[in-house]
């Protein structure tokens, strides 16, 4: 190091007394060694390190004029104070820096005229160490005339004399653009900081509002971003005092607008505003500021937003190093803006991606080559009617998974050979051991994360739609068996109809001693028995009369009990085991009857040996999540009536046939094969399901599911007394089998009824059209070539508005009946009938 610059003692009292003599005067010192020999220099005594060449000590001016020349030379503001801080001097820095005049600063002291009310305390201070002959160096803040603030490095010293202070030397170096360096760079290190920590942009454009408030004034500070797919300016952070924040806007014509069109940044100043709205390059938005600065968000040379300040007071200005401080934050902003936004992004992708497959209804998993789960989503950890992945993760699915191992070794197989997986079926085993269908698509991926090649795979569970897939094909054979059985049924019922009619007319005729009685009770009876198989067929199919009412299905089966005993013989214990709630549906009560009969037969064949028989009403809710045999039921709530018994049982294969007519396991001539076909038929027309559990020497049980309906039993319809007594009304007979038309005709007639016939529909208009007098009744079939019957009826009510109507049908899928039960006020007859039941039937329609 060299050498430092020694005092000697002569020059310091010399020093000592201009001091003096200044502060006694009030004047500027004078540092003009006078009493120093002839040819010494002020450094005579002092080792000194800078070579100063002065002026002759007889010289006083001169020396005078050179120490203030040096004075007034330095880069730093530099004054001089007495003992009470009052200033004795200043140069001209000291003046420039706080923008006095000599006049203002003389003889006022320093702490009024540069120390701002804040630092009142560190000015104490700062006297208190100056007292104790100590130097003071700080970095501290310091008032200008117009009460802006300087950041200033200040060095305090005192001036001594013979030991005493005789008062203070103090200089100010602004260091303020260091300070706004050290601020700007220490803003776009926390910018970058702020970028990694923020969770949002939402959270980083408040964090950089509070930097730049730290650089500038920011009170109004808003951040636009532009959207050039839409061309839509959106204002996701906006402060201001006077304005609320814009909504999204297409781009226009704005200061905001502009900017961005032009990408520079620009210091709106009234002056400039005023220029730019006079030359129309932009137009003004919301409230009118004094100051409008805004800096360009661009990332390479594509501009996506703005930063902008405003100011609305006129002791707030912005000024072109503000700009520039702007556009550097500006710079980091965009940046980070960019790499917040991709980020934002990326995470919207992630959580898309992991909603997709954490919300999906498909299993998702990973697995290895070896076929070992490496993650599973929660539609996966459900097929396997699992609690949680962690259980799923430790199972080896060779053999906790995979019902057949087989299945896995092909599976891991074919995945090596091509890489890829497509719609493989395989069975796999759930928790609770039950077997199901699952289709498997995957394929191989690959990363640095992973060892070694694994399977993507998604994992359906078709075990519902296979079965679904196979009862639809039951249900089109057994719906084609029943068109085949209702058609057969349909002409057999026409032909039955005159068989059953004349033996009936044949035996009023023949008195009960005629050798010919007996056979014509033969005829009949063998009519009869043809006219049930055709009525359980027309069950079968559908397509048989039912009268729909609201109806008690615990009240059936404790009606039916007590013939259902002797019907089961002693070795069988019937067990009824009813809901305590009621148990309603819609159904034709006997119907339900002839299903209940049906199935209790059934279980009582079963049991030859004898056993146990149980019927078993309950209320059952079916969801969305029923599986086994309900999982082909409509959602919501049903009666279900269950017939039981702990017969031999029944396989798969017999199991599939069961509802087939004419299918029978019973010895020849034990059974027609119809009975279950009978229960299948009335069922489904009734709007309900039949289902059927059994297992080989494990007995059986039949499930039956009818809609639950509100509202008490309606009362069944009390029967219609025998009307041996005709009339003698007029009547319209239209029937196009001319066999049942004359049987229907002769009985009328026979009753004393005045009968007019037509083979059709047309014919039968004719008829009437031909006829003045009144028709009181029109007997019409359903189904006829030409016009139906229910057109026929519709013409005729327009003339004859007053005129009944009996309608005759083989079965009812005609279009009088709804859902199979007949219409309200509609008079039906179901053939084949009885001569007895016609006249009764026709005089309850005509009253």
């Amino acid at each position: 190091m060299g050498d430092g610059v020694r005092q000697p003692a002569r020059a310091s009292l010399v020093r000592a007394e201009k001091l003096q003599k200044a502060l006694q005067a009030g004047a500027p010192p004078s540092f003009v060694p006078t009493e120093l020999s002839p040819g010494s220099t002020p450094c005579s005594e002092i080792s000194c390190s800078i070579p100063i060449s002065l002026p002759p000590a007889s010289d006083s001016a001169s020396q005078l004029h050179f120490f203030e020349q040096m004075f007034q030379a330095s880069p730093d503001a530099l004054s001089i104070a007495d003992c009470a801080h009052r200033v004795l001097w200043a140069n001209e820095t000291f003046l420039s820096v706080f923008g006095y005049t000599l006049p203002d600063v003389i003889g006022h002291s320093l702490e009024n005229l540069v120390v701002p009310s804040d630092r009142l305390a560190e000015s104490k201070w700062v006297h208190e160490v100056l007292a104790r002959g100590e130097r003071v160096t700080l970095e501290t803040k310091r008032r200008k005339k117009d009460g802006t603030l300087v950041d200033v490095s200040l060095s305090c010293a005192p001036l001594l004399r013979e030991g005493k202070t005789v008062g203070f030397y103090a200089g100010y170096r602004d260091i303020s653009d260091r300070k706004r360096v050290e601020a700007l760079s220490s803003a776009l290190y926390r910018v970058a900081e702020k970028s990694s920590s923020a969770h949002d942009l939402q959270q980083f454009f408040a964090a950089v509002h509070s930097i730049i408030d730290e650089l500038m004034y920011a009170r109004n500070f808003y951040i636009a971003l532009y959207d050039p797919a839409t061309e839509m300016l959106s204002f996701p952070y906006f402060v201001d005092e006077r304005d609320g924040a814009p909504a999204p806007k297409k781009i226009g014509r704005g200061l905001t607008d502009h900017l961005i069109r032009t990408g520079e940044p620009l210091l709106a100043t009234p002056e400039v505003l005023q220029s730019m709205e006079s030359r129309g390059e932009v137009e003004r938005n919301g409230a009118r500021s004094l100051d409008w600065m805004g800096v360009p968000l661009k990332v390479n040379s594509h501009t996506f937003g703005a930063l902008v300040v405003q100011t609305y007071s006129k002791n707030i200005r912005y000024g072109e190093r503000d700009k520039e401080i702007l556009t550097f934050v500006a710079r980091q902003l965009a940046s980070a803006v960019e790499i917040k936004r991709n980020e934002q992004a990326l995470r919207r992708s992630e959580a898309r991606y992991r909603s997709l497959v954490q919300s999906s209804v498909y299993g998702i998993y990973r697995s290895s080559l070896e076929g070992r789960f490496l993650d599973v989503n929660p539609a996966l950890i459900t097929i396997l009617g699992y609690g949680s992945a962690e259980e799923v993760l430790l199972l080896d699915p060779e053999k906790n998974v995979f019902a057949n191992p087989a299945e896995h070794v092909h599976l891991i197989e074919e995945f090596r050979r091509s890489g890829r997986l497509d719609g493989m079926e395989v069975k796999w085993k759930r928790k609770d051991k039950n077997v199901i269908t699952v289709r498997i698509s995957g394929r191989a991926v690959s990363s640095a994360d992973e060892p070694a090649d694994v399977l993507e795979a998604i994992a359906e569970d078709v075990t519902d739609r296979r079965a679904l897939e196979e009862q639809f094909r039951q249900a089109q054979k057994m719906e084609a068996v029943g068109r085949l059985a209702g058609g057969v049924a349909h002409d057999f019922n026409n032909l039955l109809m005159v068989i059953s009619g004349y033996a009936e007319v044949l035996l009023s005729k023949l008195a009960p001693e005629n050798p010919l009685h007996d056979k014509g009770k033969a005829i009949q009876q063998a009519a009869d028995r043809a006219t049930t198989l055709t009525r359980q067929l027309l069950a079968f199919s559908r397509k048989q009369l039912l009268e729909l009412k609201v109806v008690d299905v615990n009240a059936i089966v404790q009606d039916m009990e007590r013939l259902l005993r002797p019907l089961i013989g002693e070795n069988v214990e019937l067990i009824t085991i009813l809901s305590p709630s009621a148990v309603h549906t819609r159904a034709d009560a006997g119907q339900l009857e002839q299903v209940l009969m049906n199935l209790v037969v059934n279980a009582k064949d079963a049991m030859p040996a004898g056993g146990k028989l149980t019927i078993q009403t309950q209320i059952s809710a079916v969801d969305g999540h029923h599986r086994g045999e309900q999982q082909f039921i409509r959602p919501g709530k049903y009666v279900q009536l269950s017939v039981s018994d702990t017969g031999m049982g029944m396989d798969k294969e017999t199991q599939s046939r069961i509802f087939e007519p004419f299918f029978t396991t019973k010895e020849k001539g034990k059974g027609t094969g119809l009975g279950l076909s009978t229960v299948y038929g009335i069922v489904k027309q009734s709007g309900g399901y039949v289902m059927v559990q059994s297992e080989l020497g494990h007995g059986t049980t039949f499930h039956i599911y009818l809609p639950q309906v509100d509202g008490a039993a309606e009362k069944q319809s009390a029967p219609v007394p025998d009307a041996s007594l005709g009339g003698t009304e007029t009547l319209l007979l239209v029937e196009d089998e001319e066999s049942v038309r004359q049987l229907v005709r002769d009985t009328l007639e026979a009753k004393g009824y005045r009968v007019f016939e037509a083979e059709s529909g047309e014919a039968g208009l004719a008829v009437a059209d031909g006829f003045d007098g009144n028709i009181d009744l029109v007997i019409t079939d359903v189904v006829m070539p030409g016009i139906s019957g229910r057109e026929l009826v519709e013409q005729l009510a327009k003339s004859r508005p007053t005129t009944k109507v009996l309608y005759l049908s083989g079965y009812t899928e005609d279009a009088i009946l709804s859902d199979g039960s007949i219409e309200q006020g509609t008079a039906f007859l179901q053939k084949p009938f009885s001569l007895q039941s016609l006249a009764r039937k026709v005089r309850e329609v005509l009253g």
